[in-house]
């Protein structure tokens, strides 16, 4: 047998089908071939669920050790890994928990799930200088209202329902989870990182708006004329330049153009 045959043969017996292969192995004074094959089927996805367990800590902690790993196995069979590296099998998570039964009629499980996701994007997302204040000092007034920004690429937003960060903090720090909470309406959250920090602070509704405008290309100028649903004309452009110099403080902004 080629070997090239052999190593697919063996990887179809670990991932689905063992007893095909069960002929290639031979049995030993302490254990069958059936048994030898079933400890490599059995450590890959005790992996697999090791992954999962590590990417989502507090979803883990949340359901309790049997019934994360019956989570774990219903999501590798729905989601097997596909892709060489274990970083990304966990990315459906959210979706399958919103979808799944039991788990579906707890909004809870697939938002934390969302949130425990968001922040490995944050972390991993790639490096990108920051501008500092005095980027903004230099803008010339003429170019302000064609004043467009680039966000930082660790820059995530998610809309929650329930208190999933007061109850993922507390969970962090050792403490018995806070009241949960769920239901309309729903809270806008930031995510970014700084300083290889992972940051969180929710939003109003404004700038939230505002937020995905500057991300969609938006000016200034588009900027503050949207802003007038929820302010007088007259003190927009100030509350409009105060969110971007926020943005800016907060590491949020890599460049700035005018065009």
């Amino acid at each position: 047998m080629a070997l090239r045959t052999l190593q697919e043969d063996f990887q179809a017996a670990v991932l689905d089908d063992p007893a095909h292969f069960v002929a290639q192995v031979v049995n030993t004074a302490t254990a069958s071939a059936e048994c030898r094959i079933d400890i490599y089927a059995q450590a890959y996805r005790l992996r697999l669920l090791e992954a999962l367990a590590g990417d989502y800590t507090k979803l883990a902690i949340l359901l309790g050790e049997a019934q994360f790993e019956s989570l774990g196995h219903s999501y590798i069979a729905a989601h097997p890994s596909r892709h060489p590296s274990l970083r990304w099998l966990g990315r459906h998570m959210a979706a399958f928990l919103a979808a799944t039964p039991p788990w579906s009629g707890q909004p809870l499980l697939s938002e934390m799930a969302a949130f425990e996701w968001a922040q490995g994007e944050v972390f991993d997302a790639p490096d990108a200088t920051a501008l500092g204040p005095a980027a903004l000092a230099a803008i010339a007034p003429e170019s302000w209202p064609q004043l467009r920004l680039q966000a930082h690429p660790s820059l995530r937003r998610l809309d929650l329902s329930c208190n999933v960060p007061a109850i993922w903090q507390a969970l962090e720090d050792g403490d018995e989870p806070c009241e949960r909470h769920c239901g309309a309406p729903t809270q806008s959250w930031l995510l970014w990182r700084q300083n290889l920090d992972i940051h969180w602070r929710s939003l109003s509704v404004d700038e939230r708006w505002a937020l995905d405008a500057w991300r969609n290309a938006a000016s200034f100028s588009e900027l503050c004329e949207g802003l007038c649903e929820w302010l007088e004309p007259e003190r927009v452009p100030a509350h409009a330049a105060g969110l971007l110099k926020g943005w800016v403080n907060a590491g949020l902004v890599t460049a700035l153009r005018s065009d």
